[in-house]
């Protein structure tokens, strides 16, 4: 929908029933995080929070909580930007739909940014202090800004063209951030406005931010849209809000016309202090590091302005509709970026970057028995684009040898490719490599490993769906369950460390060679809590690929090095115990989870919401 305002999309959500008001007084301490995460859990409606503790301002959740609700909002203008991406990325396509390329051109209208003298947003000036200060999780290290819009320029330029609208990290309290006065900027190493930091940097300047809060939620999604280098964020939030995006310039910054709250301030040089913790989209805190911070020159809001916010944790989430809404725009685009790959999945399940499922052509002529040859070079493709380069497994399945195969349908891809894996040959690692910053299987933030697995070739194994009668495990291990076909999880005892890890891991082996037929196991996962671990496929998943460092944290039976290949025999192994280095899982807090459950009771503000 044409939205010019965060307040008009509230109001549409109300009318078709997907909006509920909470007029008693909530806490943005915890509470109100609690009671969307409910809320989301059952599917329920967006939430305006009416009178939210120790701020004049009402606040938003969960309003991409649901997959329809989420398309009602961006519909139909979403078919035209899907056309405009097709056409950028397939011309000759477009060409022959002239109905694909009206959209197109509709989409085109409104991607031109325009200026507004003194817009809505310039109504009013607040302060930092004076916002909803929403923490979410007990360890967080303070309140954030949970749906930012950070917006900065080249320095080189004055033209908002030349900008970047990322959806970082903002932290308005807490630490040593001087009250109403600083706030802490967390950007990951690939984003784009690392580009401009680096310029302000070396130029010994302060980098100018703005930070827009609210707005039509066009602008939300635009932040967090991965688009090719040198395409502003601005111009495709027009495009999909079917409105171009308004803005002013005052003392220097770039204010969002449309905006319910703009903070404008610098980013100090050279200087850092420190961020977090953060309970993030992976399900564990990220810890305390020194980054970044801005310090704050103005808090502008327009009249009415509503404070939008949403709740990261382990997936599934509100933001996992935003990866869906992503796929639906770009899906068409990926073949046409990366030639002879025919699909991408960042599993969400896996929390996104430490998981990709990919297929590919394997074209190259064959003497012999198919093996992934080109899917190598396609690997190389896919984790030299943009997002997808953080990831920390990708498994690469050759499209010929199934075509039908669903990346989507994790299960069974992963029967799919272990099934005709040779993990003597199939198996690739990237050593001392820079990781997603929020990824803490590596000893250090920023570093850890790589593994590209790449299956092509006919069936190797029959994958069994039980475990093999003679499995037996030593007495440090225990609880053995299958998690799908072919895959099954034991529980290890407590890591300590990977000298201690390196033992346990071959006296399993050894007692696995010598009592057990392994033809039907391909993987085996060591775990901390195996009925969990093996309860769902998605629990699985979680386990497996965000506790596990691929270089430190895989073996296999018979393992082996032939001129620097690491190989094996099956089943793989890998050890997603925790460490002691690893970060906290996120928990509620108890005594606000009791007073939740009391709002859901007859009479309550939640009563038949959740």
């Amino acid at each position: 929908m044409k939205f010019s305002s965060l307040g008009q999309c509230v109001q549409f959500l109300e009318d078709k029933g997907e909006l509920v008001r909470i007029t008693d007084l909530v806490d943005p301490h915890l509470e109100m995080a609690e009671i969307t995460r409910r809320v989301f859990d059952a599917r329920g409606p967006a939430l305006l929070f009416e009178k939210v503790k120790n701020t004049k301002f009402s606040a938003l959740s969960n309003l991409y909580g649901t997959w329809g609700r989420t398309l009602k909002i961006f519909e139909p203008e979403l078919e035209q930007v899907k056309s405009l991406v097709d056409m950028k990325f397939a011309p000759m396509q477009a060409v022959k739909s002239p109905g694909r390329m009206v959209k197109a051109a509709c989409a085109l209208l409104h991607a031109l940014p325009v200026s507004r003298h003194r817009p809505e947003v310039m109504a009013h000036t607040t302060r930092i202090d004076q916002l909803p200060l929403i923490t979410c999780w007990p360890r967080d290290g303070g309140a954030f800004v949970l749906l930012p819009q950070v917006f900065s320029r080249d320095p080189d330029t004055d033209s908002v063209l030349q900008s970047n609208l990322g959806m970082y990290r903002i932290q308005l309290s807490g630490n040593q951030y001087k009250p109403s006065q600083e706030v802490g900027l967390h950007y990951q190493l690939h984003r784009g406005i690392s580009i401009h930091h680096q310029k302000a940097l070396a130029a010994n300047q302060p980098l100018k931010v703005s930070i827009f809060i609210g707005g039509p939620p066009a602008h939300a999604l635009a932040a967090v849209m991965p688009l090719p280098e040198g395409v502003p964020e601005i111009a495709f939030a027009g495009a999909l809000g079917g409105r171009n995006f308004r803005y002013a310039r005052h003392n220097g910054f770039i204010l969002s016309g449309d905006a319910d709250f703009c903070i404008t301030g610098w980013v100090v040089p050279h200087r850092t202090k420190p961020e977090g913790p953060f309970g993030d989209h992976l399900g564990y805190y990220s810890d305390t590091h020194a980054f970044p911070y801005i310090k704050v020159a103005s808090v502008w809001h327009r009249a009415g302005a509503i404070f939008p916010f949403t709740v990261v944790g382990r997936p599934p989430q509100e933001d996992s509709n935003f990866g869906r809404l992503i796929h639906e725009i770009t899906r068409n685009a990926v073949a046409n970026t990366i030639p002879g790959v025919t699909a991408v999945n960042a599993v969400d399940a896996a929390g996104v970057h430490p998981l990709l499922l990919a297929k590919a052509r394997e074209r190259y002529l064959p003497y012999e028995e198919p093996m992934p040859r080109e899917l190598l070079t396609h690997a190389s493709a896919i984790l030299g684009t943009g997002q997808l380069s953080l990831a920390k497994y990708l498994i690469l399945a050759a499209h010929e040898d199934c075509p039908d195969l669903d990346v989507h349908d994790e299960k069974t891809f992963f029967v799919h490719v272990l099934a005709r894996t040779d993990f003597s040959r199939d198996l690739h690692f990237f050593t001392r490599t820079t990781m997603d910053t929020l990824d803490y299987s590596g000893r250090q933030i920023n570093q850890g490993s790589k593994l590209v697995l790449a299956a092509a070739g006919s069936v190797k194994r029959q994958l069994q769906g039980t475990l093999p009668a003679t499995f037996s495990v030593p007495d440090d291990f225990s609880s053995a369950m299958m998690a799908g076909p072919g895959m099954a999880v034991v529980q290890g005892p407590v890591f300590t460390s990977y000298t201690r890890a390196r033992q346990q891991i071959n006296q399993l082996k050894t007692r696995l060679q010598n009592a057990c037929d392994l033809t039907g196991l391909a993987l085996l996962v060591v775990v901390d809590d195996a009925p969990f671990c093996a309860a769902t496929f998605a629990n699985f998943l979680w386990v497996t690929f965000l506790r596990s460092n691929p270089s430190h944290d895989i073996y296999g039976i018979k393992e082996k090095t032939v001129f620097k290949h690491w190989g094996c025999e099956a089943p793989l192994i890998i050890d997603a115990r925790i460490k002691p280095f690893h970060a906290a899982p996120l928990e509620p807090d108890p005594e606000v989870s009791r007073r939740v459950d009391q709002m859901a009771c007859r009479g309550g503000p939640l009563y038949n919401v959740i």
